[in-house]
């Protein structure tokens, strides 16, 4: 055994969804991405595959994303962060998005709340915290399936639901 491991903190895992300490910093960041669900990718870019096909036919030249970019997913930024409770126990939290730098200084007193992952093996997930040190109340923000698919897209899907909802009625009726 050399000194590093005699000396190392034990870091732990809590499991209550409220966690009050000292913030003790941000560890190294990096990035995670979320796989869109196959039926949410899949209806969106056939209907908006509809009024990109009535744009190409107009001659107007739309932008077009596959389905396989669709179904990438936003990547969001992950960053460990430690907390210290009144015992000196050490605690590690995940934060996904960013919070403003100033927002949070060493020693700084915190309550967190957090909500366990869908991977079990993953620390908690931070999704609201309060500087108790200066009352300001911080939740990090994250891209969602929606941003990540953009506003063009989902304006085609919609105008696309439409055409197909008036195709279809004429067509039965």
């Amino acid at each position: 055994m050399d000194d590093t491991e005699l000396h190392r903190e034990r870091i732990l895992r809590h499991v209550s969804p409220i966690i009050t300490g000292r913030f003790v910093g941000f560890q190294t960041s990096y990035t995670r991405e979320v796989q869109i669900g196959r039926p949410v990718a899949l209806a969106v870019f056939l209907l908006a595959g509809i009024v990109q096909l009535i744009g190409s036919l107009m001659r107007m030249k739309p932008a077009r994303r596959t389905l396989k970019e669709l179904r990438k997913g936003p990547e969001f930024l992950v960053t460990p962060v430690r907390l210290r409770d009144d015992l000196g126990q050490i605690y590690e939290i995940e934060m996904h998005g960013q919070l403003p730098q100033s927002a949070l200084h060493r020693g700084d007193l915190v309550q967190v709340r957090t909500e366990p992952q869908p991977d079990p093996t993953l620390p908690v997930r931070l999704t609201q915290v309060v500087n108790l040190t200066t009352m300001q109340p911080l939740t990090p923000r994250i891209p969602t399936q929606w941003s990540h698919m953009g506003p063009a897209m989902l304006v085609q899907a919609a105008v696309g639901v439409t055409i197909f909802g008036a195709v279809m009625a004429f067509w039965l009726g």
